[in-house]
């Protein structure tokens, strides 16, 4: 039972290899891409740096966030590896994962960047050749609504996304405006009855 154990173990660790896995107690790096070139790219064209870093701080800017990230937009060039450098200001954990790239190089069409705390990690995609804008988010409860959101922009891109910090706003504002329905004229007026009548009943019992 034991070998059989260790058997699965050995899978799992394979398969999480093949798919670009790393992982540690510091958190993890899915789905990345050196080499594999995306349908459309002869070749990649160049490489391009960036970093990202999530915490508090960057929420600072817009009012009703709780978290964020220190840039909301990334505009990249296509067919060209992108190095990433991702920093957790928090002690809590935070995400960098852009969706909808391609799924025949990247599975669930995922590249994903975790750390569980505090620290530094690093990982590298490659741009698709097509003019598209990605959403790139943290994925843990809340985070996302919360204002951990951005957008990466591979060449002209396609339309900005909603609701991004700093970019597009919110998708639904909030609106405390006063309802003036006539069912809620006529409650705040029977209210408005009953206080009086009290202060009045109050004004004379206090004349006895």
């Amino acid at each position: 039972m034991r070998n059989v154990f260790l058997i699965l173990i050995a899978l799992f660790f394979a398969s999480a290899s093949q798919a670009g896995m790393r992982m540690g107690e510091w958190g993890m790096v899915m789905n990345e891409n050196v080499k594999d070139l995306p349908q459309g790219c002869a070749s990649i064209v160049g490489t391009k740096e960036i970093t990202i870093k999530a915490g508090r701080e960057y929420a600072k800017e817009f009012p009703g966030t709780i978290f964020g990230y220190s840039q909301h937009e990334f505009v990249l060039p296509k067919c060209t590896q992108i190095n990433v450098t991702f920093i957790n200001e928090d002690d809590i954990r935070h995400q960098f994962m852009i969706h909808g790239l391609p799924t025949y190089l990247h599975p669930q069409g995922m590249f994903h960047m975790e750390l569980y705390g505090k620290g530094e990690t690093k990982g590298s995609f490659i741009t698709p050749a097509a003019d598209a804008t990605y959403l790139a988010h943290c994925d843990l409860a809340q985070h996302m609504e919360k204002g951990m959101k951005a957008q990466v922009v591979v060449g002209d891109g396609s339309g900005n996304l909603p609701s991004v910090p700093g970019i597009s706003g919110q998708l639904n504002k909030d609106s405390y405006g006063m309802d003036m329905s006539l069912g809620n004229l006529s409650l705040a007026f029977v209210l408005f009855l009953l206080g009086l009548s009290s202060c009045l009943f109050f004004f004379i019992w206090r004349k006895k």
